[in-house]
């Protein structure tokens, strides 16, 4: 009896250890795959901070024809300035913080900047990120620059340093303004499978301003455009244009008129239409283009982001739904800095 009580005495205490041990490796989520460390989004202290913010990034003026070297940080606040209301959620603004970061990390990354006059890395404009210096959100702001400032400025602060990944590596962290109701399939606008950009719903985007527009052509200014020619018989019967084929995301993928097909993102440039999500009218000798949502649809929708933060989800979980299957990780775990 006396054996027994000494093994019960030398075992008990093991069990107490190792089976919460066990159960929490198995029941908390990914216990058995090991993944990137996950980087919480929070206000790093003023030593991470001031050593994030050293990274220097060479923005090319376009106005000025002047390259300008900026602390990544201080870089990242003139985009989300430039890129998003500084009305929106916070939370909004912190998931902007992020894809923006990611944007400029994915390029330091691939070091391609054959697109950048000499010296540069990246450009102020729509063509890679919108960038606004102090100066300029002071001009634009006037009165309410101080608060508005402050808040980018927080959202920025409190995501400093975290890029989004896709297997180790910085996401295509594409966004645009308003949807239609869906994000779209990246290789339904741009031919070209990316696993974390796949259509979503994104019902919130009903409260943007760009929502719904419509703009009038006439024919002769649509057949200019298009290089087509409308018949009469086509003008008059209804059947003047034929949707072949939707997307996904509720978008016109293929579309003919005129004897020619064009898909919906030729036919969008062509017309300089907000999207790919279109109806059409013909009355008369005028032509109602009537469009939901504002943008190419892929990636974050900034009016969904806004609207997913109001209904109270945090910048991780707006980013990690536009963006299917990703991580947030540290950039200093990408680039050798």
């Amino acid at each position: 009896m006396k054996r027994y009580l000494l093994i019960w005495f030398i075992v008990l205490p093991i069990l107490l250890v190792m089976v919460p041990a066990a159960l929490v490796h198995f029941f908390s989520p990914g216990g058995e795959i090991a993944g990137p460390a996950h980087v919480p989004v929070s206000a790093p202290s003023n030593q991470v901070t001031q050593e994030i913010s050293s990274l220097p990034i060479k923005v090319y003026r376009t106005e000025k024809k002047v390259v300008e070297t900026l602390p990544l940080e201080t870089y990242i606040t003139g985009v989300v300035a430039a890129e998003m209301p500084a009305e929106f959620e916070l939370e909004a603004l912190k998931a902007q913080a992020l894809a923006a970061r990611t944007y400029i990390v994915r390029r330091l990354n691939e070091g391609k900047f054959d697109d950048v006059p000499a010296g540069g890395q990246v450009l102020d404009t729509v063509r890679h990120q919108v960038y606004m210096d102090e100066n300029q959100r002071r001009e634009r702001w006037k009165d309410q620059y101080e608060w508005k400032n402050q808040r980018i400025t927080q959202a920025v602060r409190a995501t400093a340093g975290v890029v989004l990944t896709y297997n180790g590596e910085p996401i295509d962290a594409t966004f645009f303004s308003t949807s239609n109701g869906f994000t779209e399939n990246s290789d339904e606008y741009w031919e070209k499978p990316i696993p974390y950009l796949k259509s979503v719903a994104s019902p919130w985007d009903i409260q943007s301003p760009r929502y719904e527009e419509t703009v009038i052509k006439t024919t002769a200014e649509l057949e200019k455009d298009l290089g087509v020619k409308l018949t009469q018989e086509a003008s008059t019967n209804g059947a003047w244009y034929r949707i072949e084929r939707t997307t996904t995301g509720n978008r016109v993928g293929k579309i003919s008129i005129g004897g020619k097909e064009f898909t919906g993102r030729e036919f969008r440039e062509k017309l300089n239409l907000n999207s790919s999500s279109f109806t059409m009218d013909l009355r008369g000798n005028q032509v109602f283009i009537t469009t939901k949502g504002y943008g190419h649809g892929v990636g974050m929708s900034q009016w969904g982001a806004n609207g997913m933060a109001k209904n109270g989800k945090s910048a991780e979980q707006i980013v990690k739904y536009f963006y299917q299957g990703i991580n947030l990780q540290d950039y200093t775990r990408i680039l050798q800095v």
